[in-house]
């Protein structure tokens, strides 16, 4: 590939390695730091839910050994480890005997359905919104009119969620309020699970799409600005070029650069889901199983959720990294 040589190559693969060595180090420390011990919140819900437990604290003992959680933070480190890289990141301990592998397995296709869409939606519209927005033949009332649509900016996205439930669901009766699809749906490649698994992902997507797409316009609109003054826009104004070749040629390709890094950046995270607007949607997305995993003090829920979203974000880095020659003919990564 031009512009990269083998040593930046496997330079960036040692970073990688690191990176999510670094990663699964701290999500094994992490949730050992919080109050409470799994075994024992588990005894303690489930003597909540059938009254008094007989043998409790045998019990607990037996539910430490079986997941290894009576050895030491040495042992215990090692087995994660090595459980990681062969992908086998054990059994759920609140949900018992399912592994968290089949889980994250269920979940994350909902997210990456949902948050794709919601993010590739947004990136789109908020980079054409911020384009306009800082070219100067833009007119003057579609520029209010697109200003006006960043105002919902600030709002965080699972306030806009609440206000998107109150509206359409509970207001208008228009759209679905919780969930992944109507229960009443056979799931599969059929007609009413597919158009049931949109209606239930268009308030959470538009949630999303409606408080991001700001960022991305504001990143984009900055920019451009900073492009206009360019000796290359200068010379393709006084070559006589269209204007419409000059906005999408020479303006938004060169200003482009810093947000297709965000985007690799988003797209990496999506793994790890949007956790609290999948929860106010019940969506049964990775964010809303790690949510559920925090409040059990579930480690290893916890810890594979994580894994994945490292693991996730380090590889977008590291493909952003390799495919910038060809993005940008400017860089190069070969010495000179």
């Amino acid at each position: 590939m031009r512009g990269l040589t083998k040593e930046y190559v496997v330079k960036r693969l040692g970073m990688f390695v690191l990176t999510v060595w670094l990663g699964m180090t701290l999500i094994f420390i992490i949730p050992r730091l919080m109050p409470g011990d799994p075994t024992t919140a588990m005894i303690t819900r489930m003597a909540a839910q059938a009254g008094r437990i007989e043998n409790s604290a045998e019990l607990i003992a037996a539910w430490r050994s079986h997941f290894g959680l009576d050895k030491s933070l040495p042992v215990q480190y090692l087995s994660f480890m090595r459980g990681a890289f062969t992908m086998d990141l054990g059994y759920s301990l609140a949900y018992f005997p399912t592994k968290v592998t089949d889980m994250i397995g269920r979940c994350i296709p909902w997210t990456i359905g949902l948050l794709v869409m919601a993010t590739v939606m947004s990136f789109v519209l908020g980079t054409i919104i911020g384009a306009l927005l800082a070219w100067q033949r833009t007119p003057r009332i579609p520029r209010m009119l697109l200003s006006a649509s960043l105002i919902f900016t600030s709002i965080p996205s699972f306030m806009m969620g609440i206000l998107l439930l109150y509206l359409f669901s509970f207001g208008l009766h228009a759209l679905p309020f919780g969930g992944g699809y109507d229960r009443a749906a056979l799931p599969g490649w059929n007609g009413p699970f597919i158009a049931s698994v949109l209606q239930h992902g268009i308030l959470p997507a538009l949630a999303i799409v409606v408080c991001t797409m700001g960022h991305w316009a504001l990143g984009m609109r900055g920019m451009m600005i900073t492009t206009q003054g360019e000796d290359y826009m200068v010379l393709a104004e006084a070559k006589g070029l269209s204007p419409g070749r000059i906005f999408f040629s020479y303006e938004m390709r060169n200003a482009m650069l810093p947000q297709f890094t965000a985007l690799a950046l988003s797209l990496g995270t999506i793994a790890g889901g949007s956790v609290i607007v999948e929860y106010i949607f019940t969506y049964p997305g990775i964010g809303y199983l790690l949510y559920m995993g925090i409040v059990n003090n579930d480690y290893a829920l916890i810890q594979g959720i994580v894994f994945v979203l490292i693991v996730s974000v380090a590889l977008a880095v590291l493909i952003i990294d390799l495919i910038y020659p060809c993005i940008d003919p400017r860089i190069t990564y070969q010495r000179k």
